[in-house]
């Protein structure tokens, strides 16, 4: 059975790996996150979905020479805006969709914006989203509740909030997003696996630092 292993290390940085192929999504510059631990990760490949440190810090990933396998992964990868106004205040942000063996999930990166109705079909149909909750520098958890609905993900993965030991204080803390959810589930590791059999859910990951 195909299957994905999907783990967080606190803001929106995360390892999803298949087949001992390894990506890691949007690694944060030491200090660049309040109350989270320096990275140090090893992977195949690194997807940043923009530029800045709290996101875009590849040296904190060194990548395996030679690669460990071929990726089994199809990605897609859709431009975005980092804010509500055509990304005249942050900037691009970027979506990556990964595909492998009929698993499809994104990585929302620091979306701050509704996509278009084109980018919507393209993020249709999802076993997994990883969504920004916590506003302020991304959409907020009402956006992002309202953009779960009209995507309809069997799993939802929220990141970029702030809880009492991590996160920026300017934005929401999780709650302000699981307060809506009647499927939540809080795990006790920082990994998920993720096969066409998991259970439709709102997927709650430990910070493991």
């Amino acid at each position: 059975m195909s299957k994905l292993l999907i783990t967080w290390h606190g803001h929106s940085c995360f390892t999803v790996s298949a087949d001992d192929y390894r990506i890691v999504f949007d690694p944060y510059a030491p200090g660049s996150v309040p109350g989270l631990s320096p990275l140090a990760l090893t992977a195949d490949q690194v997807l940043c979905s923009h530029e800045h440190h709290d996101h875009g810090f590849t040296g904190a990933v060194s990548l395996r020479e030679p690669r460990a396998a071929d990726s089994p992964f199809d990605i897609l990868k859709i431009d975005t805006f980092h804010d509500d106004n055509g990304g005249a205040k942050r900037g691009p942000n970027r979506i990556h969709i990964l595909q492998t063996d009929g698993l499809r999930i994104a990585h929302m990166g620091d979306l701050g914006c509704i996509p278009d109705s084109r980018q919507m079909e393209q993020l249709k149909n999802l076993d997994a989203v990883l969504i920004p909750v916590g506003g302020y520098y991304t959409i907020d958890a009402d956006c992002a509740w309202d953009l779960v609905a009209r995507l309809s993900p069997r799993i939802v993965i929220p990141m970029h909030y702030r809880s009492d030991i991590f996160g920026f204080a300017e934005i929401e803390r999780l709650e302000e997003y699981t307060k809506r959810c009647n499927n939540l589930v809080t795990y006790d590791t920082d990994t998920i696996e993720i096969t066409k059999d998991t259970k439709a859910q709102t997927a709650i990951l430990k910070y493991c630092g």
